[in-house]
């Protein structure tokens, strides 16, 4: 007799469902927005007007009274709030230093997505994950952002403690603290339009990595800084001008020099350029750009000021005719090598 099936069996669970895009930022943040901007103004004793300023300058667009924040917005938006009430700082200094980190951490985290976007696709593509690429991308955060929260503390403070250096070392030159003398270089792809034209996104995208990450190599090892990368340029800084040679001499050997890159141009102009949220201004900046204009493939090009700083036993320097350049009038621009 076949045995009778028992009716109280449980049926099989169903397969858990697959995570969607909303998975990804609950995972991110941690938790699932419940407040609105008025709640928030209201939780942390600002004005409204005053919370939407420090979102905005934090780099997000405002969301009405949708239910779009969370605790930890409301926890900043009070950490934030904080230094102004203790009287660190004025209202409009929290929000330009709010500016300052949202800029930084906007481009932080477009650079870190699309670092790690390919390395999704693999693991997506891997015939043993069945977690898709939204779960893939789910697995991927879940085990990198701690670490990574920690690595950000850690440069961070790094940083600090460096730019803390320069600013005392301004001071016991008795210079102006937001400005300083440093010589400007300018590394430029050549014809990188026409390049662009003939290759795919992702090899443009390949290329100008790659073009990054070596000028930056070269920067750093001696001594200068990054201040942006725009695609096919990079604008570096030091105050050593025999180094910012030397920097953009480096550039041009590990591109220009590689075959399977672009050629580059460089241009230095030397002067006083005022510091501000991270960034550089002044004549210098805007000549040692122009100057990349007029410069030969894998050539380095500097102005009167550069020249009078370099070593005459050490440099050898050219003039090349005078020629008008957009903002300065007529400038004789220099070519330079080493003796």
């Amino acid at each position: 007799m076949t045995p009778r099936q028992d009716m109280t069996t449980e049926p099989d669970p169903l397969p858990d469902p697959q995570p969607g895009p909303g998975d990804l930022e609950r995972a991110i943040l941690g938790e699932t927005p419940e407040f609105n901007a008025k709640q928030v103004a209201a939780a942390t004793g600002v004005t409204l007007e005053e919370a939407r300023r420090l979102w905005r300058a934090l780099g997000f667009p405002e969301h009405g009274l949708e239910n779009a924040y969370t605790d930890a917005d409301t926890e900043a938006l009070t950490t934030m709030i904080s230094a102004v009430r203790a009287d660190l700082i004025d209202f409009d200094l929290a929000v330009n230093l709010t500016r300052a980190v949202g800029q930084t951490m906007a481009r932080l985290a477009d650079w870190e997505v699309s670092t790690l976007v390919s390395r999704v696709d693999e693991l997506a593509a891997d015939p043993a994950n069945d977690n898709g690429r939204t779960g893939s991308a789910l697995h991927l955060i879940e085990q990198i952002k701690g670490p990574f929260e920690d690595l950000l503390i850690y440069v961070w403070r790094r940083h600090l403690a460096a730019a803390v250096a320069r600013v005392e070392a301004m001071r016991s030159n008795e210079e102006d603290l937001n400005t300083v003398q440093l010589t400007v270089g300018f590394a430029d792809i050549v014809s990188f339009t026409a390049l662009s034209n003939r290759m795919t996104e992702e090899k443009i995208g390949d290329l100008v990595e790659l073009f990054e990450s070596r000028c930056a190599d070269v920067v750093t090892t001696q001594g200068g800084r990054i201040i942006k990368s725009i695609g096919d340029s990079v604008l570096f800084v030091s105050d050593d001008p025999i180094r910012a040679y030397d920097i953009a001499e480096g550039i041009i050997n590990v591109v220009g020099r590689d075959a399977r890159m672009p050629d580059v141009r460089l241009g230095l102009a030397s002067g006083p350029v005022v510091m501000r949220l991270g960034d550089v201004f002044g004549p210098p900046v805007n000549l040692a750009a122009r100057l990349t204009a007029v410069a030969r493939r894998n050539r380095i090009i500097i102005d009167a000021a550069t020249a009078e700083l370099l070593p005459d036993d050490e440099f050898e320097t050219r003039r090349l005719p005078a020629r008008p350049v957009r903002g300065f009038g007529i400038v004789e621009p220099l070519t330079v090598r080493r003796a």
